[in-house]
């Protein structure tokens, strides 16, 4: 897949990129996006959609703080983090609540553990659940490394053997989906349930051949170059509007049908890991090769690997994602169980009682029993 650049055009528009891929184009003087249709990880707005960007962005806000979701109980916000992992010399945040079988939580792009607020006390009331900040977002290191899909994959791998060293039901949202995928195709025998909420990730297309061609001379000591020049000036613009207010909150907002969960809590959240020095690299590094390589792994082919029960909690309301992609991954792996909620992007953070109950069913029912055993 071709590398697409940001610009701006002489209506001052600015193209922004979104965690589901896709392209998103708005005027610099209007503070509402426009909402996209479907999920892929091709190249649309990774950065303010989708809980906002891979950085963040330091900012306050003027909203007022709004009570916890439905009066449930809601994880502590703490700004020095819960508990650390050493990986590969990165440091890495995760949190751990509770005793039982183990659920570990993978949050979606420019999110963190703290997106599973008013999840992880719930669940922990029967489960051993876990957290993790992935490498690059929220309190994990901000690494300068060359991103790719499968570093997330390997970081999860390693977590499971080191940390929770037993088989565990892996749970991941938007891109937190698509890793946990990898995880559970790469590693079986140690994950014996998938829940995916809103995943990233696309189909293979049948109708486009891999073309491979040669670099010349004059693209690799000329063009690319150039490219590169031209991608960190504007990527660098693109995240200095990622970091204005209004816009968070309008972005958020976009993807909560039920915003009164777009709180201070959750913008701090996002805003808080941008104030490490090396967010802005992290995010030129997310946005230009990240994105590049991700043809290569699709849902078919990962779905073909999987072994073990699946679930679709999908909030059928989200302006990226919507209910057609779930229905196709169930319709590709038949050991799938569908649960439809309206809500948008992130229904565990907007519908949180929602999608407890959903999940303590699945895991208390007869077929997943069977199924994992």
């Amino acid at each position: 897949m071709p590398p697409s650049i940001p610009a701006i055009s002489h209506q001052s528009t600015t193209q922004l990129l979104t965690p589901t891929g896709r392209l998103f184009v708005a005027p610099s003087n209007h503070r509402h996006p426009i909402q996209g249709s479907k999920c892929q990880l091709t190249r649309r707005s990774f950065s303010l959609k989708g809980i906002v960007a891979a950085a963040g962005a330091s900012i306050t806000t003027s909203s007022p703080p709004a009570e916890p979701a439905q009066g449930l109980e809601r994880l502590p916000f703490k700004s020095d983090g819960y508990n650390y992992w050493k990986w590969r010399d990165h440091k890495i945040h995760y949190v751990v609540q509770g005793e039982g079988i183990p659920i570990v939580l993978v949050h979606g792009f420019g999110a963190s553990a703290f997106h599973w607020r008013y999840n992880i006390p719930e669940l922990s009331a029967k489960y051993k659940v876990y957290a993790i900040d992935l490498l690059g977002f929220g309190w994990s290191e901000k690494a300068l490394i060359d991103y790719d899909a499968v570093i997330w994959r390997d970081q999860v791998v390693d977590f499971l053997k080191e940390i929770v060293k037993e088989p565990a039901v892996l749970v991941g949202n938007s891109l937190g989906g698509f890793t946990v995928l990898m995880t559970a195709a790469g590693l079986p025998e140690q994950v014996s349930g998938v829940v995916l909420l809103n995943s990233a990730g696309q189909f293979a297309n049948a109708n486009i051949e891999a073309k491979v061609s040669e670099e010349t001379i004059l693209q690799k000591y000329l063009l690319k170059p150039l490219k590169e020049i031209f991608q960190r000036v504007i990527l660098g613009f693109v995240f200095w509007q990622s970091k204005q207010a209004t816009r968070v909150e309008s972005v958020l907002k976009s993807v909560y049908k039920n915003t009164s969960n777009v709180d201070d809590y959750l913008i701090k959240s996002i805003t808080m890991p941008a104030e490490d020095s090396n967010a802005g690299e992290v995010y030129y590094r997310l946005m230009s090769r990240f994105m590049t390589n991700q043809s290569k792994y699709t849902l078919d082919s990962i779905l073909s690997k999987l072994t073990c029960p699946l679930l679709l909690i999908w909030g059928d309301l989200d302006p990226w994602v919507g209910p057609s992609k779930a229905n196709r991954i169930k319709e590709f792996y038949p050991n799938t169980t569908l649960v439809n909620l309206q809500a948008g992007h992130c229904p565990h953070d907007e519908v949180p009682e929602l999608v407890n109950k959903a999940l303590i069913d699945w895991l208390s029912s007869s077929s997943f029993a069977s199924a994992s055993s």
